[in-house]
């Protein structure tokens, strides 16, 4: 066993005998030793967070954390919260998606119990053991958001928890509150309420007429219109039989002001969908944290350590450990180039002066691999059809199959859900900015509510969206140390301009274009 930590029999079972104050000693003791014995590639931050975590456990005060990195397969900061949860002589759950669940199963764990060897158990599921378990127990944020949202009693209070990637906790948990009305509950509620089977065929119908007259937009979303709230307003009172459970909840919340409604449509299909969701769900997760000491782990939550427009969105209040690390001035430096003179995105002249930038920048950096941002579609499918006219079959528009040297071209959506098995580019070029489009239905609708509470909603909402997009986006230009390519003419035309180039530190100017660059990294003097 490892020093400074005895084990003995006690009634059949090995009970780990030692005082609760020298956990993080330990932690910080047993970690260093494995990152020496290891070899692992070093983070700089390793220990501190180690101890920390360690720390929240120990007196029970819940932590938030910034890594600066990327909740991704690799992610690089996670033994340090893995070696306090295997030493940690109580039972912790710990919340991480499916994907990283597997990662830290087959690759993490085996390696740490390698080193450290206390016979702590490990089970992965949807729901606690057993009140008696003092083990670590692995479940997804769905099973635990909604348990904690809808009060489902499959995980006991109390119990410290650690959440990994919590970047996406706002996303989960609108996924896990938002109601769909698809085409087979409409079969339900016809089956539930025989009297009225005309009714809510016509209902059904006269929905179809009044969604499908939206013009055509790219989302393929609308917000519902007062029109359309009437049909279903009718429909609800009209039904005075028990409504099936997701007919019931949607009738509930659909005409609530604090409710987001939409229908999405299948054009060809000729099918819709109906939605409702909360605009804001600081609310609902706010009773959340006061059941358990949390600590929440994510990448670039916020500029500010104190992460407080975050914490605002989840209703996490003050009395909280927060801490953000910054990253390494040398490891996860890039190269910033950032023309003058580009037009401004909503004008006529930015696509053809974007198309000569792009050409200048891919024709220095043929030997590696290139992705070129685009968020706008239609403009994201021209700029792809123009460069595969010019560069052939390098240029695929968001495909995953690509050449060693190959240009993709793609949104920000793909672009966050692939980055992870794609190669590091060696240039990331961003057209525009990930600035939320207010053209967006869901986007307007959640900009509305800000405006009718009189709320900052470029500050609170659309700035802090394109801020963490942006982070997620670039981080693996970090690791090949490569160019980034910002030709949104905004950035030295705005003031939250400053803002933006603090979310993209640390970096160094560069002002030219040369195949050089590709192998060098820039004058690190001019590291901002």
């Amino acid at each position: 066993m490892p020093q400074g930590f005895l084990w003995v029999c006690q009634n059949g079972e090995l009970v780990p005998q030692r005082e609760k104050r020298v956990i993080e000693v330990e932690v910080h003791q047993q970690l260093r030793a494995f990152l020496r014995e290891q070899g692992e590639l070093y983070w700089s931050h390793h220990l501190t967070m180690a101890r920390l975590v360690a720390r929240a456990l120990r007196i029970g005060r819940s932590a938030l954390i910034q890594t600066g990195a990327p909740s991704d397969l690799q992610g690089r900061y996670r033994l340090s919260y893995l070696v306090p949860l295997l030493m940690w002589h109580e039972p912790v759950i710990l919340v991480v998606p499916e994907m990283i669940q597997q990662r830290i199963l087959r690759v993490e764990i085996p390696r740490l119990r390698q080193w450290i060897s206390y016979p702590k158990p490990i089970q992965t599921g949807d729901r606690w053991i057993s009140p008696d378990y003092k083990g670590i127990l692995i479940t997804t944020p769905q099973a635990w958001l909604s348990d904690r949202l809808h009060n489902e009693g499959r995980f006991p209070p109390g119990i410290p928890t650690v959440i990994d990637g919590v970047d996406d906790l706002e996303t989960w948990t609108r996924d896990r509150l938002t109601l769909q009305i698809e085409s087979a509950d409409w079969e339900s509620l016809m089956l539930a309420c025989p009297a009225h089977v005309d009714l809510i065929r016509d209902t059904r119908i006269q929905l179809i007429r009044a969604v499908f007259q939206h013009p055509a937009n790219p989302y393929e979303c609308y917000l519902f219109e007062q029109a359309e709230r009437d049909i279903l307003t009718e429909l609800q009172q009209r039904l005075t039989e028990s409504l099936p459970s997701n007919w019931a909840k949607f009738f509930e919340q659909f005409n609530q002001n604090d409710r987001l409604t939409w229908v999405t449509i299948a054009r060809q299909a000729g099918q819709f969908s109906l939605h409702c969701a909360p605009i804001e769900v600081a609310s609902s997760l706010a009773p959340i944290w006061s059941q358990q000491p949390t600590v929440l782990i994510g990448g670039a939550l916020d500029l500010d350590s104190d992460a407080a427009i975050y914490r605002s969105s989840i209703g996490l209040n003050d009395d909280l450990t927060c801490l953000k690390f910054a990253l390494d001035r040398q490891e996860d430096l890039v190269q910033l180039y950032q023309p003058e003179g580009i037009p401004l995105p909503n004008t006529p002249q930015f696509q053809p002066a974007l198309l000569r930038e792009l050409r200048s920048l891919l024709s220095v950096s043929f030997q590696g691999f290139s992705v070129i941002l685009v968020g706008d579609t239609p403009l994201r499918s021209q700029v792809g059809s123009i460069l595969a006219a010019e560069f052939g079959s390098r240029v695929q528009v968001e495909r995953t199959c690509l050449e060693e040297n190959g240009i993709l071209v793609t949104g920000w959506e793909f672009w966050r859900e692939h980055q992870s098995v794609l190669p590091a580019p060696q240039v990331l070029a961003i057209a525009t900015l990930p600035i939320p489009s207010l053209e967006h239905p869901l986007v307007a609708g959640r900009v509305a509510h800000y405006k009718q509470h009189r709320q900052d909603w470029f500050r609170l909402y659309l700035l802090p969206e394109a801020l963490g997009e942006l982070q997620r986006a670039v981080s693996p230009v970090r690791e090949s140390q490569g160019v980034i390519a910002l030709l949104d003419s905004r950035v030295l035309h705005r003031s939250y301009g400053s803002q933006v180039l603090t979310a993209l530190s640390p970096f160094a100017r560069i002002n030219y274009l040369d195949a050089t660059l590709f192998s060098n990294v820039g004058d690190e003097t001019n590291a901002i």
